[in-house]
């Protein structure tokens, strides 16, 4: 689900973008090439994260949730994605075959006891950040969790659904900064300090899902406040290059413009219209 919010905020897919490619997002979120399309793997993700929210909708609003009117839900928005013709296949396998690992992912997802008093799915939320020093930025943070609950004990968990070829690791959970913008969003915004979950459909060839907690405190929230001003002051200063690598280039988007990159500040030149037909190709 794609959230349109006007205001100028900052996000965790925007800021990790920025580190993990600067270029890319200069080419992304200024100079606002379109991609050319999303990979299969992409097109998965996305087919169930849609199926997996309509199912969470429905036990919210205390409707039934039969589990082949949640594989419709993931097959509808699999053919939306497959039907315009942007999805790429990957690997050396047909889309089919993506289709169905997909759809078994969803089924490993059903076969686990429901979540309970759910507050919140797919909610946008924007809530202030404050640096180091206690500091508020002018640019808020907007954070969209997959879902939000309220366990036994009172507490909120939110919970972050993710489609991978492997399981996460116990770093991977306790350095990504997904988690600490969605702790300190609701932190701010309702004064309470959230745990954060993992729940991590992965594709081996038996699906399985797992489950991992990434634990922050207030100093992670502020620490974050921290990274995202020097990101801001970066991006302000027009400091865009490539960080080229096996994981960042293959299937990038922007392949073509990037190896015409030249270095020179976006000051003294322009995105050639050309760049915006060839991102297309």
């Amino acid at each position: 689900m794609m959230t349109v919010v006007a205001r100028p905020h900052w996000s965790y897919s925007s800021v990790s973008q920025y580190l993990k490619c600067p270029l890319q997002y200069y080419f992304e979120r200024v100079a606002k090439l379109p991609r050319k399309g999303v990979t299969d793997a992409q097109a998965l993700g996305s087919a169930v994260h849609s199926a997996l929210a309509a199912y969470h909708r429905e036990l919210q609003s205390g409707g039934p949730t039969p589990a082949e009117a949640v594989r419709h839900a993931y097959l509808d928005s699999w053919d939306g994605q497959v039907g315009d013709g942007r999805v790429v296949a990957s690997g050396g396998k047909p889309l089919g075959a993506s289709r169905d690992r997909g759809m078994a992912l969803v089924d490993v997802y059903l076969e686990q006891p429901p979540p309970r008093t759910i507050v919140a799915v797919e909610s946008p939320m924007m809530a202030p950040i404050a640096d180091s020093r206690g500091d508020y930025l002018e640019k808020p943070v907007l954070v969209v969790a997959d879902l939000v609950t309220r366990r036994e004990d009172g507490s909120l968990l939110i919970t972050e659904i993710k489609t991978s070829g492997r399981a996460y690791s116990e770093s991977e959970a306790a350095t990504s900064l997904q988690p600490t913008f969605y702790g300190n969003a609701l932190h701010e915004s309702a004064g309470e300090e959230p745990a954060v979950e993992f729940a991590v459909l992965v594709k081996t060839k038996v699906p399985r899902l797992q489950r991992i907690e990434a634990v922050r405190t207030t100093s992670d929230y502020r620490r974050l406040g921290d990274l995202i001003k020097v990101v801001e002051r970066a991006v302000d200063a027009e400091i865009f290059y490539p960080v080229e690598s096996p994981l960042n280039c293959s299937g990038c988007p922007f392949h073509r413009p990037c190896r015409e990159w030249t270095g020179r500040s976006t000051r003294d030149e322009t995105i050639h219209p050309r760049h915006e037909e060839i991102a297309r190709c």
